[in-house]
């Protein structure tokens, strides 16, 4: 395993030059900031994860043209730059006037780097509070070279839910992220990767649906501004009440894909704390609705955890689960991928067969996920950086 720290320093200050045009133009939206004034909004003086109409009327708000705003957006989402400062087409007036007004890209930088064996690279991203978060990019290669890469994204800062079987949770929670904070990690895969990311996943650190804003708004940036298709776009949760129906309203073209664990309510709480407060009846009902609503079928994910859910006798009680609840769905199974301080142990790969066996035997659509960075402790339920087994910043009263 090779891992790559990257030290990265801070831009120095920079003078501060006038406009070239004083007449600043009303903002016509309240999510970009107004007016030249210092930042009060972090959200609101990023530039990464603002469209091309927001990014023409800022520049109309500085006394530019609206082109302008039209070269900015070239400079996020074409050349992918990380700095202010390296908008070079722009005037170095027009650059010093948005770094003084507080307006940022919005990158963070890549605190570790870490590769294992068969290609995949975890990163660490270092965030503007000093917190820590991880995103992991899986390369597939075929005879021609990189055919797809996937880009597996958090969407918080840890995990509040602590399901047991999952590393991150054991990690604490901090925040949630904002929408250019999960937005940048599908950059930086393309950076260290110098391809572009075709598929992502919402299943890095965190419970997206306890951060659906700002995952929505994120999930628009990168389909019409990153330019990735809704289709080649997942969002997991392990169930938060009244969120799917919320997701279902947008009718997005994206998998929802479900954390199940469990065949019925009783192991599912064991395995799920969560679980208790969102009853499987109740889960399954709002995944038909789902599919209903959407024509989009949802993906159940699976670990199978040794001696615990993963006998024939479980996928059995699963799939009448399955076929009295709920309509075009896939089952994925994750053989438990191993962390440290777990009681759980991997299946053997008999279990493996004879549980996907049982599956296919009672007419559901079932596959075995294929382990990537497990030698990176990048796989499915390893993301707790060694850094972070109690988070790296603690302020609880800013949690979210």
């Amino acid at each position: 395993m090779l891992a790559l720290i990257q030290n990265c320093s801070m831009p120095l200050a920079r003078a501060v030059r006038p406009p070239s045009r004083t007449q600043v133009q009303p903002y016509l939206t309240s999510k970009v900031c107004a007016s030249l004034s210092p930042r009060t909004d972090s959200q609101s003086q990023v530039l990464l994860g603002l469209s091309e109409k927001e990014l023409q009327q800022l520049a109309l708000n500085f006394g530019q043209e609206a082109y302008r705003g039209k070269q900015l957006y070239h400079f996020l989402y074409q050349r992918k730059l990380r700095e202010i400062k390296d908008f070079t087409q722009l005037s170095q007036g027009f650059r010093n006037t948005l770094e003084d007004a507080g307006w940022k890209v919005g990158r963070s930088p890549i605190f570790e780097t870490v590769t294992a064996a068969d290609g995949t690279v975890k990163l660490l991203l270092k965030l503007e509070d000093n917190r820590l978060i991880e995103t992991v990019g899986i390369p597939v290669m075929d005879n021609t070279g990189l055919s797809r890469l996937t880009a597996c994204v958090s969407s918080q800062v840890g995990c509040p839910l602590r399901c047991s079987f999952c590393a991150t949770g054991k990690g604490g929670f901090s925040r949630n992220l904002q929408r250019h904070e999960i937005v940048e990690q599908v950059l930086a895969i393309e950076e260290v990767f110098k391809h572009r990311v075709s598929n992502v996943v919402f299943m890095g650190m965190g419970e997206p649906m306890l951060n659906l804003k700002a995952v929505l708004e994120a999930h628009r940036c990168l389909n019409k501004d990153v330019q990735i298709g809704q289709r080649m776009i997942t969002i997991s949760t392990v169930g938060v009440p009244n969120t799917i129906k919320r997701l279902a309203s947008h009718k997005l073209q994206s998998t929802l894909a479900v954390s199940l664990h469990a065949p019925n309510q009783k192991l599912r709480e064991t395995i799920v704390p969560s679980a208790k407060s969102y009853p499987l009846d109740a889960l399954m009902l709002d995944c038909r609705e789902y599919f209903q609503q959407t024509s989009r079928r949802v993906s159940f994910e699976y670990a199978l955890l040794a001696g615990v859910n993963d006998s024939v006798a479980h996928a059995a009680e699963l799939a009448e689960l399955l076929h009295g609840s709920s309509s075009g769905y896939h089952v994925n199974l994750i053989p438990f991928n191993p962390i440290e301080d777990s009681e759980y142990k991997r299946p053997s790969k008999r279990a493996v067969l004879a549980f996907s066996g049982a599956l296919e035997a009672a007419k559901i659509t079932v596959s075995v996920r294929h382990t990537r960075g497990l030698d990176a402790n990048a796989a499915c339920g390893q993301l707790r950086n060694k850094f972070q087994k109690t988070p790296l910043v603690t302020d609880p009263l800013n949690l979210q």
